[in-house]
């Protein structure tokens, strides 16, 4: 049986194709190559009134890089409300290695009440030149994967990253202003991103760009 490496994966998605599997117990691997593609204008974002005010009242501890293989397993955990993954073991397999090898990152969300530390949402994707390729987000707690997307768009944009692709469209999404483009438009954008010379910033503390990136961005109700 083929057995996919990381390098072919930053090849893959070098050329615009990612990886999925049918459920989280089938083996079975395969790429895809949307028609439609989701992304996130960076210059473009909407953030809701409601959750620009959350965001700045900081209910949350956020991180990055401190618990990724935690953050892929919250986003393929079975829960009550969640009886699918698509995150197979090959394929959190696959992430991890691309983390230790620098390429995928992860946003943690923390709740702490003084005494414990419990993470309560997150997310995770893969940094390759100017593209961040969003993979996956989960949430445990109220606001919590919406206040991690916020702080990954605030260290995207300050790092010089020019496209951030959501894969797909969905309503979690549409209140950021997401909007899909054709496959051609897509891969005319990621070509441009391939040629950026962007870096993401793995700062401690990330107030002062979440601060900059909310003021430049206009709100939606």
């Amino acid at each position: 049986m083929y057995v996919m490496s990381p390098e072919t994966l930053i090849k893959a998605y070098a050329i615009g194709v990612f990886p999925m599997a049918e459920a989280h117990d089938d083996e079975r691997v395969f790429f895809v190559d949307p028609q439609q593609r989701g992304i996130l204008p960076l210059d473009q974002v909407h953030i809701p009134r409601r959750l620009k005010k959350r965001v700045r009242q900081a209910p949350y501890q956020v991180t990055i890089n401190q618990a990724f293989d935690a953050v892929i397993d919250g986003c393929r955990e079975i829960t009550a409300t969640r009886s699918e993954s698509w995150i197979n073991p090959t394929i959190r397999q696959l992430y991890v290695a691309l983390h230790k090898l620098g390429f995928a990152h992860s946003i943690e969300v923390w709740k702490d009440d003084g005494q414990s530390r419990q993470l309560v949402g997150g997310l995770y994707g893969v940094a390759l030149a100017g593209a961040f390729f969003g993979e996956s987000m989960f949430s445990r707690a109220t606001d919590a994967s919406k206040i991690a997307l916020v702080h990954l768009m605030a260290r995207l944009k300050a790092g010089g990253f020019v496209l951030l692709d959501t894969q797909f469209s969905n309503s979690h999404l549409e209140q950021f202003g997401v909007i899909e483009i054709p496959r051609e438009e897509f891969r005319n954008q990621l070509a441009e991103a391939m040629e950026c010379d962007a870096r993401m910033p793995l700062d401690d503390d990330a107030s002062a760009m979440v601060q900059s990136f909310l003021q430049a961005r206009t709100e939606t109700s």
